[in-house]
């Protein structure tokens, strides 16, 4: 399992990825589970991905095995739509190839992605892809998207994102948000990639690898969770229960 979050803001974009893999308790492994996509000046493109970690290798190798030949790659298309349905397309020819043979061994074809970035002559965009190659895009009434285990880290995006949030706050909301994943899901861990764009500069403005190490990432789960504490101890309690 993992989880990966992308935020469309009118800053930029902020992503946030765990590394962690797991086919049970006794075999956890680390696979980076974001990939970006770049050329100064004209694009810069990020893919995250959750789900079967063959399939997901598979699919970004096949795109980067399509930005050396002819016809439509992640650094020829036109925009960001086209961007996701060659994403879209290049998964379908994975599971043309596989679904079927993992089925005979009752696997199922799981895999989903979140595209996000900017290519000159638009806005940044934000895509999720499901693992039929359909997708849709981000809005600002829904300027996030989350993949793998996004039940935890849910609660706080909502209360705190909105379009006109400013990348750094986002990128701390991003944390929390991963901070309660691992919490509460050992299939989550370090380390973290954190990738931000803002927009209208065609290059990566900040892609950050967080691991045990990194002060401000234990700042961060350290005071959030005393802010926690505090504010719950604050609010009274019921009065109809008797003390």
């Amino acid at each position: 399992m993992t989880y990966c979050v992308g935020m469309l803001l009118d800053a930029g974009i902020v992503c946030l990825s765990d590394s962690r893999t797991n086919a049970g308790v006794d075999h956890i492994n680390t696979f980076r589970k974001m990939t970006v996509f770049e050329r100064p000046g004209e694009r810069v493109l990020v893919l995250m991905s959750a789900g079967n970690l063959a399939l997901t290798q598979t699919l970004v190798s096949l795109l980067r095995e399509r930005l050396a030949a002819e016809g439509a790659s992640l650094h020829t298309v036109s925009n960001l739509f086209e961007a996701a349905r060659h994403v879209g397309d290049c998964l379908r020819e994975v599971h043309a190839r596989d679904a079927a043979a993992l089925q005979e061994f009752g696997i199922e074809f799981n895999a989903s992605f979140i595209l996000g970035g900017q290519i000159s002559g638009e806005p940044a965009r934000l895509f999720q892809i499901y693992a039929a190659g359909n997708f849709i895009e981000a809005t600002r009434d829904t300027p996030y998207f989350q993949i793998g285990e996004a039940k935890y880290g849910k609660p706080i995006i909502d209360r705190v994102i909105r379009p006109d949030t400013t990348l750094d706050e986002a990128a701390k909301c991003a944390l929390i948000s991963m901070d309660s994943t691992i919490r509460s899901n050992l299939s989550v861990g370090l380390p973290l990639d954190l990738f931000v764009l803002r927009s209208g500069v065609f290059e990566v403005c900040s892609h950050v690898s967080i691991d045990a190490d990194n002060a401000y990432f234990d700042m961060i789960r350290n005071r959030w969770g005393e802010s926690l504490r505090e504010a719950f101890h604050a609010l009274p309690s019921p009065d109809w229960i008797p003390g």
